[in-house]
């Protein structure tokens, strides 16, 4: 029995290392490399569901998270298996992947609070690098690798295309707020103008970015930041005057950016029903409308927004039918891709598990610097009334996965788990912080 017990604490220390690992890589790989991104994701899944053969652990199965994500998928995969296409079920069934690293993170890899400052120093460095390149491409032309900023005016970042907006946007706030609170509940002036300064640079580097929906939410995150964080507040008022101003002299220090957050976002909101975005949301809608039970199956969208049948005008929205205009390889909106992948009964059971994340993460704040920013990442990509990038696609969702599974896990580390202390036992020791 010593022996059983001996080789089992071994097998999880070794599965713990590995799928520890994998979830600190992770950001590097989402923000260069699909491939390897996929690789760490399905390093965490394997590692967990070998130490939960290995302990018979199932209980994670049971966390109100996970009750509400599963209704989701069972439906979506119900809703590809009816389309008849067997790569669509299998493209269906391959998402139970980004379920498994949440409840991965939140019920082992980030139970102990040592992995989770691991992870908050990579998220912080991901932001970090981020905005340094773009900087580097807004004062010299070009970031590092030699590209330019991109056709329309927005500043590429560390990327070869325009996702700095998006990518910056998902690591703000967790990488933002902890190190801002830290320095303005500081003694002395010098150290809270630090903090405040710190707040300004990393909104004037969205603003300078250029890319219109990003800068929206970040704005939205930043009033509900103010709300919920109140030593941050002033410096939070601080950044949007700072925003302001920026934006206001953007004629003259970025004439691109001018044209891309001004002149072009002003056009295409008084037009937006003839829009390219106004033809995609009709045409999403027209699918929905034709398919309201089971949709069209995984990525629905994108493998049929080309047929004529769907060549329909709304009246309620406007907008022309669109032709081919109206096709792209998802619907810009996370609500309407659930719509036309699974139908209304998928879209309800989408917004409903949004709802749930939200009101879970939203528990016990506490003035939590980290735990607001999470909140935070989830609500803006939760939100709505945005044009989003794909939800199924990689680097978006396992962003999006990263951020719940460790807010899940800070929740986990409230109950008081057994597992943050004999899951992976000597993390502490590895990372100890002086």
């Amino acid at each position: 029995m010593n022996a059983q017990s001996n080789r089992d604490a071994g097998a999880t220390n070794l599965l713990g290392r590995i799928a520890l690992l994998g979830t600190l890589s992770l950001p590097v790989g989402l923000l260069y490399s699909r491939v390897a991104s996929e690789v760490s994701i399905g390093v965490v899944d394997c590692c967990f569901l070998a130490d939960c053969l290995l302990h018979r652990y199932w209980n994670w199965l049971s966390r109100p998270w996970n009750l509400a994500a599963f209704p989701w998928l069972a439906w979506l995969v119900l809703c590809s298996a009816a389309s008849g296409e067997w790569p669509v079920l299998a493209q269906a069934l391959a998402t139970l992947r980004f379920l498994l690293l949440a409840a991965a993170l939140a019920d082992w890899v980030l139970v102990a609070a040592a992995p989770r400052r691991w992870l908050g120093w990579m998220v912080t460095l991901a932001a970090g690098w981020i905005a340094l390149q773009s900087w580097q491409q807004y004062l010299t032309g070009r970031n590092l690798f030699g590209v330019p900023r991109n056709g329309d005016g927005a500043l590429t970042g560390p990327f070869n295309r325009p996702r700095a907006g998006p990518a910056f946007l998902l690591v703000f706030f967790p990488a933002l707020l902890p190190a801002a609170m830290a320095l303005i509940g500081r003694r002395g002036w010098a150290a809270r103008a630090m903090g405040a300064l710190l707040v300004v640079l990393a909104v004037a580097t969205m603003v300078l970015i250029g890319q219109r929906m990003p800068a929206v939410l970040m704005a939205f995150g930043l009033l509900v930041c103010a709300a919920l964080l109140r030593p941050l507040r002033m410096a939070v008022l601080g950044a949007v005057v700072a925003a302001c101003l920026l934006l206001a002299a953007t004629p003259v220090v970025s004439p691109p950016t001018f044209q891309k957050l001004v002149v072009h976002f002003t056009a295409q909101m008084e037009h937006f029903a003839s829009s390219d975005y106004g033809v995609i949301y009709q045409r999403a809608a027209v699918i929905t409308a034709a398919h309201p039970l089971l949709g069209l199956g995984f990525n629905g969208f994108r493998r049929h927004c080309a047929e004529p049948r769907y060549f329909l005008s709304l009246p309620w929205i406007g907008a022309p039918d669109g032709g081919l205009r109206g096709c792209n390889t998802h619907p810009h909106n996370f609500y309407l891709e659930a719509a036309t992948s699974s139908g209304v009964p998928g879209l309800l059971l989408f917004a409903g598990m949004m709802v749930t994340w939200l009101v879970l993460l939203g528990r016990s704040l506490n003035g939590n610097a980290v735990r607001v920013g999470l909140l935070l990442t989830a609500l803006l990509e939760a939100w709505p009334l945005a044009s989003t990038s794909e939800f199924f696609s990689v680097p978006n969702v396992g962003w999006v996965f990263l951020m719940l599974g460790w807010g899940f896990a800070e929740l986990r580390a409230d109950a008081g788990d057994p597992r943050a202390s004999s899951v992976i036992p000597d993390i502490p020791q590895v990372v100890t912080v002086s």
